[in-house]
């Protein structure tokens, strides 16, 4: 038996164990596994700096550097996330619909957990205790596939969830990792459609194109983040400036950093010239139109497929509008469906924006790093969805589960 297959036999072995846990044995074991992360950071630093150490010899860029690293700050953040999920309502064997038909027969719709989800993701770590614990809370077993630039740092962390969860007297294959780095072993993960009930891509566009078109089991889309902010002529300047920075350069490795900026012309000569020296003072290099150019003396020739890409990095597209309308229109040709947000005082402009703008998260007077399922309350996310069936932006519990009708007769046939 391949090791994929052994896993994942394993996990659809004990998913209904899973399932029979109580919302206490759940909250227990996450707040255990937050406390033993802490406890044990010493091991999971050590593990990531080789992860580092291997990324910076292979001249791997700063932001993904930025994504892939982790401190005690960050270890604490992940802790956290998981008590964050502790503290939130156990979705599953919530009562979602209930009605009673005129034969007597009362039906209810009912949350059930998804079975055995399975993760497919990149350089980010904390993904590892994150869908962990979202999958865990929602009542699944859960099978993680990272990439290979974090696979020390992975198995640091699952090897702390798992210890975890025995403390607690729990089946460690709740959570369990796919530790083979090889594009094969992911292939393969991807056919185990009689043991796995959902597959999550979690990373860059190639990642996901390939994990939707080649997956035998059903694929819950999360998408990259070419996300824009739209300046209006109506924004407030100063609120503008602070808002973009945040955007763009708090994290430039995150698919919710700011990606292309679209400017109202009527603003141009009093926004451009403060928004330039921003971006200038922290090492972002602009590549904008004609027009914008005339008040960005440090920016570059936009070609065609700026407009379009997640840079990832500290570089932003600019481009000039003559309306709100020619900003919509501009915004839902080459986003991705994830984040855009638009800086305007003008209500009924900010309503226009919020209704036609087509992502999964649109924004007033915001930054786009807001996208976040901790910000939204949801505690750790486990991806954000750009599609519009079953799950849509941050994805929490009730976007992991499934939901089953129970139907309640006395006696009753049908004619």
């Amino acid at each position: 038996m391949s090791t994929v297959l052994d896993i994942c036999s394993r996990a659809a072995g004990v998913k209904y164990d899973v399932q029979k846990l109580t919302t206490d044995e759940k909250n227990e074991a996450l707040t255990r596994a937050a406390e033993r992360l802490i406890q044990r950071q010493e091991e999971i630093l050590a593990a990531n700096q080789k992860d580092i150490d291997n990324g910076i010899a292979g001249n791997m860029p700063e932001g993904l550097i930025d994504r892939l690293t982790l401190t005690g700050d960050r270890i604490e953040q992940i802790a956290e996330g998981l008590r964050e999920v502790a503290a939130l309502p156990d979705p599953v064997g919530q009562v979602m619909e209930e009605f009673t038909r005129p034969n007597g027969l009362k039906i209810r719709k009912v949350r059930v957990p998804m079975g055995v989800i399975g993760v497919i993701y990149e350089s980010r770590p904390n993904v590892t205790a994150d869908a962990f614990a979202l999958c865990f809370k929602a009542g699944s077993a859960v099978i993680l596939k990272g990439g290979s630039d974090a696979i020390h740092s992975n198995v640091a962390i699952t090897q702390v969830l798992r210890d975890s969860l025995a403390e607690c007297g729990i089946t460690p294959d709740a959570v369990q990792l796919i530790a083979v780095t090889d594009r094969a072993a992911t292939r393969e993960f991807m056919t185990m459609r009689d043991y796995v009930d959902v597959l999550i891509p979690r990373g860059g566009a190639g990642l996901i194109r390939a994990t939707v078109e080649n997956s035998k089991i059903p694929v819950i889309e999360t998408g990259t983040g070419n996300c824009h902010i739209y300046v209006d002529k109506d924004a407030d300047i100063e609120k503008a400036i602070p808002i973009i920075i945040n955007a763009k350069t708090q994290r430039i490795g995150v698919c919710n950093a700011a990606e292309s900026l679209v400017v109202h012309s009527a603003v141009m000569e009093q926004f451009l010239p403060a928004f330039s020296e921003a971006m200038h003072s922290r090492g972002v290099e602009l590549r904008a139109d004609e027009a914008s150019r005339a008040f960005l003396p440090y920016a570059n020739e936009a070609a065609e497929e700026d407009y379009g890409r997640e840079y990832l990095d500290l570089i932003m597209s600019v481009k000039t509008v003559d309306s709100a309308e020619e900003a919509i229109e501009h915004i839902n040709r080459y986003h991705t469906g994830h984040s855009d947000s638009i800086i305007t005082e003008n209500r009924e402009t900010a309503k226009k924006f919020l209704d036609q703008v087509d992502s999964a998260c649109v924004y007033v007077n915001a930054s786009t790093r807001f996208t976040d399922g901790f910000e939204f309350g949801f505690g750790a996310e486990i991806g954000i969805s750009t599609q519009k069936l079953h799950a849509r932006g941050p994805m929490g519990l009730t976007e992991i589960t499934s939901y089953k009708y129970t139907i309640e007769g006395d006696g009753q046939i049908r004619g």
